[in-house]
Formats: structure tokens, sequence, C-alpha cells
């Protein structure tokens, strides 16, 4: 679940001149839309008061998949849970070891956190760290009566005990591999998850 420089999901990194890559599409527009949408039903059947929900994304889709679940749950259900953010930039345990920063992005939290459940959205679980760094920062505003975990793509190697309580795909991968996600709306090109790993390396 790490952020830029990371292979989970790194749109800026430099191509890499000494090796090609394959890239195997894993969610199109419409699974994704699926995905999401089960998400929402799975959250509402875990959380009867919608009404005091806080549904929270860390920066940037997982964001985008909170506001895609709120939506989703509205349509539903009537009832329209708090969106919220929470930046993780400066409670990570690897800012010394990162080339790159990501940029800082304001968290925004109910002054009235305490006693709320709580459901944190990323697009991509991958080692866990970064959602032990949404919690210390969740912390530092309030104690939710309970927190869950929501994820689009699971793509495992966990190194923390972290388990998302809801996963929209899990995806099998190897260490070196890289998962894309894509929103048309922060991108500009169609929804997407893409699975791309390092292919034999040019002669």
């Amino acid at each position: 679940m790490q952020k830029e420089t990371d292979p989970k999901n790194n749109p800026s990194e430099p191509p890499r001149s000494s090796q090609t890559e394959e890239a195997t599409l894993v969610m199109d527009s419409e699974a994704i839309r699926k995905a999401i949408r089960r998400i929402a039903h799975e959250i509402i059947e875990q959380n009867h008061d919608l009404g005091r929900l806080v549904i929270a994304g860390i920066p940037t889709r997982g964001k985008i998949v909170a506001q895609r679940i709120v939506t989703h749950i509205a349509e539903i259900e009537g009832v329209s849970p708090t969106l919220g953010v929470v930046d993780v930039s400066m409670h990570r345990d690897d800012l010394a070891t990162r080339t790159r920063v990501s940029m800082l992005e304001l968290t925004e939290l109910p002054l009235d956190l305490d006693g709320r459940p709580l459901v944190l959205i990323d697009d991509v679980l991958y080692t866990g760290r970064s959602c032990r760094a949404a919690m210390d920062a969740i912390a530092s505003f309030g104690r939710p009566s309970r927190i869950q975990l929501a994820a689009l793509v699971d793509r495992g190697h966990r190194e923390l005990p972290i388990r998302a309580d809801f996963v929209g795909k899990n995806v099998p991968t190897a260490f070196d591999d890289r998962v894309r996600v894509r929103f048309e709306e922060l991108d500009g090109v169609p929804d997407s998850v893409t699975l791309i790993h390092p292919a034999n390396p040019i002669a």
C-alpha cells in the first residue's frame, strides 16, 4: 500500500532501459465499478449507523475509491457517510530511506471522530506500512470506535500483521511486479488495474 516510489503503483517511475516489461490487464472499468459497488454493500452490512460512519481515503487513488464508495452507499441507502482524507506522508516509518517523498495533502477528518466507526480506503494493499501510518495519523485526530480497512486490490507481500476487511480483488504478484491503477478523473484514461512485471532482460 505504499506510494509513488514503491513497486505497487508507481506511474512516475522512468522507463527501464535494461529490460522490457509485460503488462496484464487485471480489471477494466466495469470490473472496477462492480468491485467498488460490492465493497459498498459489504460496508453497509457491517456498519449499521451509516450516518456516523466515516469513509477515509489515503491519497491519491484511495481518495477516489473512497469518494465512489460514499456515492454508492448514498445511492443504495439514501444516507451519505462522512468522506474524509488521511494523508500518511509524514507518518511513514521509511522516510529516511525514501528517495522521493509524496506531495503532502491535508488530512480531513470530523472533529467529533471519537466513538465513530471509520473505514480506511486505499487502492492497493501491499506491505501494510501505509495502513499503519494512516492509523497513526488518525490517532492524532481522535479515537474511532473501530477502524476497518478496504482495498480495491490486495497484492500480498505483507510486512506487518494487517489484513483488509473488504477487498475488491486479490491479485497474486511477484515481489518485483508493479500494480498500476488508473482512474479517468485523475489520469485522463479509462479506469483500469494493470499488473506489470519485468520480462527477460534485453540481450
